[in-house]
């Protein structure tokens, strides 16, 4: 119980998820958003940190390990999920720790991990991404979403089947994503006539949206656009762009609203193979603060209403 002067003490807490600190805390912080590294940063960190301080910390010398380049890109995409570079250097630790043993026990004057040795020092890889499809499909569209651990991308499936007009929602949902499902559907029925869609259709059929990985939470209003032209394409019969992935709030007249986490997104999309991204046109500006290495490789389109949506997603006959 003794005094202690905190006036020139800084106090810095960290956290992947904002969500989670208590509001009233988290209005006396200064917040600054660290967003993720991309798998080049992630790459150069690897080269010129992190294994030149692991091979000191385990007792190897410059000259006994070398990890080729292939060997620490497949570690990022197959054996690490997140957004820094904290389980990357548990990883190539594991590695130095396994080469230090062979030097001081098999006498090995210098190892050479490359790519295919990875599963003899890491075990099999742990994590896949799910690339484009082969084909356009109906009822099937490639959305984006942000993570605690970076961007992925989610493949919204819709079937019809002939019911009373319900809105079957799986894939653990939040109340949030729910809400724009019936928004979205709620749109498509205000715009039905065009596609030849009365009434009836819409009292006669249910519709059922799953987004894979059910384990999985899912939550945030950014897959709205995804969900409302997944809909409208298995309602409408009209296959949707395989190559195509789209981000971005929709509302009941048909407006698309910006959304967060826009960089980790554009690089899910990316490593996904996606050629074109549709992007609510107020996320310009985070658009244009990107270097060129994220957006290199796809087309960006900025997007106001579904109209500009389902113009250049659907497949044109």
């Amino acid at each position: 119980e003794l005094p202690l002067d905190l006036s020139e003490v800084l106090f810095i807490a960290t956290a992947n998820d904002a969500s989670n600190i208590p509001r009233p805390l988290l209005d006396r912080m200064e917040v600054i958003e660290v967003s993720s590294y991309t798998e080049n940063e992630k790459l150069h960190i690897a080269e010129e940190f992190l294994l030149p301080k692991q091979k000191k910390k385990n007792g190897l010398k410059d000259n006994q390990l070398t990890i080729e380049k292939e060997a620490l890109e497949a570690m990022i995409s197959g054996y690490t999920k997140e957004a820094g570079v904290r389980d990357l250097e548990r990883k190539i630790g594991q590695i130095c720790r396994k080469a230090a043993r062979a030097v001081i026990g098999d006498k090995k004057a210098h190892l050479n991990v490359q790519k295919t040795d990875l599963e003899t020092y890491l075990g099999k890889a742990r994590y896949t991404f799910t690339e484009a499809n082969e084909k356009p499909e109906i009822g099937i569209v490639r959305g984006l979403a942000w993570t605690s651990v970076g961007g992925d991308t989610l493949q919204i499936e819709v079937n019809l089947m002939p019911g009373k007009g319900e809105l079957i929602l799986t894939g653990n949902l939040g109340d949030v994503m729910k809400e724009s499902a019936r928004i979205g559907i709620s749109y498509i029925r205000s715009i039905g006539e065009q596609y030849g869609l009365d009434a009836e259709f819409f009292k006669n059929q249910d519709v059922h949206i799953h987004i894979p990985e059910g384990a999985v939470p899912k939550d945030g209003p950014s897959a709205g656009i995804t969900m409302t032209t997944a809909m409208l394409s298995a309602m409408a019969k009209i296959p949707v762009r395989a190559d195509v992935a789209m981000t971005g709030e929709v509302t009941l007249r048909g407006r698309v609203l910006p959304i967060g986490g826009l960089k980790e997104k554009l690089l899910a999309a990316k490593k996904a193979g996606m050629k074109l991204v549709l992007v609510p046109v107020k996320n310009r500006p985070d658009v244009e603060e990107l270097d060129k290495e994220i957006t290199e490789g796809m087309e960006i389109r900025f997007v106001t209403e579904m109209a500009e949506v389902i113009e250049q997603a659907f497949v044109k006959e």
